[in-house]
């Protein structure tokens, strides 16, 4: 996708990230989040 601004890339990235991160069930991992396999990384993710 090309982004008309490198701050809309950024604000992508970010959405991106959260999702890859806490919403996307890995298969590789057993189908966990990678937040998930980290102890209390809920807890301390901001």
């Amino acid at each position: 996708r090309p982004w008309t601004s490198n701050d809309d890339r950024r604000a992508g990235l970010t959405a991106w990230l959260d999702h890859y991160n806490l919403d996307r069930h890995h298969l590789g991992i057993r189908g966990k989040t990678p937040i998930d396999r980290i102890n209390n990384g809920r807890g301390q993710y901001s």
